[in-house]
């Protein structure tokens, strides 16, 4: 027996395959209905049904001929791009003065920014449009832009806080004695070194907006129709296997949305570790 291996005994190796194998149970029971949707996206049936009668694209083709699901995929990204822009924004001024120790009611106002994480969207979705509706903002892009906004933004908040914390205020302090003043203190010093978190945010309010129905479905009408409310009309009123298609290709961005979180947290990992001496 090796020196590393003799480190545990056999109980605890025991008990550390066993932890290894239910966690690859409950991957598998996780991802299967995945796996399950995919290749069914490139079944030449008109039916959700296996096994396959045959390989088709027809319904891709289907997916990017239809006027509908081309309106629904650029809405979905014109408003997350919009509501990313000002999530990303307004979540990181508030980290900003969150993070300032002289900051009064901290303990209070961090759980009111991030209470669309934790109300039911339900309550959030209906509490947005009885505000929206006498501004006229129901049935607009503004109306859920913003409304999409109050949803990213605690992502933002999150992030650019958890950021902060570590970041060497002495760094902002020696840029400020040698004569910079806050607005070149913030975009030559702290602006770079929190970048990586901000972009972390961002992510997640894109992808937040990016997937979201209930909201929708009580502030857009028709011309705001996003790629999950097309999705949910169509299983309503007819299930048709363009659905899988878009889901496939959802599968797929949101796949590239967690690599891009994965290398985010790597480059802040990297720039929160001080250089060697």
């Amino acid at each position: 027996m090796t020196a590393a291996g003799s480190q545990f005994t056999r109980s605890e190796r025991v008990a550390a395959l066993g932890t290894r194998l239910f966690s690859a149970v409950v991957l598998i029971f996780l991802i299967a209905p995945i796996l399950v949707v995919i290749p069914l996206s490139f079944n030449d049936s008109s039916y959700f049904s296996y096994p396959m009668t045959g390989f088709s694209l027809r319904w891709y083709e289907t997916l990017f001929a239809s006027a509908d699901w081309r309106r629904a995929i650029l809405n979905s990204f014109v408003i997350g791009l919009g509501s990313t822009l000002l999530a990303t924004a307004l979540g990181t001024l508030a980290a900003l003065g969150l993070s300032r120790p002289a900051f009064p009611l901290r303990g209070l106002v961090m759980p009111f920014l991030i209470s669309p994480m934790i109300i039911p969207i339900v309550v959030v979705a209906v509490g947005l449009y009885l505000v929206f509706a006498p501004f006229g903002l129901t049935n607009s892009y503004m109306g859920v832009v913003l409304a999409h906004t109050a949803l990213g933004t605690p992502f933002v908040v999150i992030t650019v806080t958890a950021t902060l914390m570590s970041f060497d205020s002495n760094l902002t302090r020696a840029a400020a004695s040698l004569g910079a003043g806050p607005l070149t203190v913030f975009r030559r010093v702290t602006l770079p070194l929190i970048l990586p978190g901000i972009a972390t945010g961002g992510v997640f309010a894109f992808a937040t907006s990016f997937d979201e129905v209930i909201v929708i479905l009580f502030i857009g009408g028709v011309e705001q129709r996003t790629i999950p409310r097309q999705m949910w009309t169509g299983i309503r009123d007819q299930i048709n296997p363009s659905i899988l298609a878009m889901a496939t290709l959802l599968t797929c961005f949101a796949i590239a949305l967690f690599l891009t979180i994965d290398w985010l947290h790597g480059r802040n990992a990297t720039a929160a570790t001080p250089p060697p001496e």
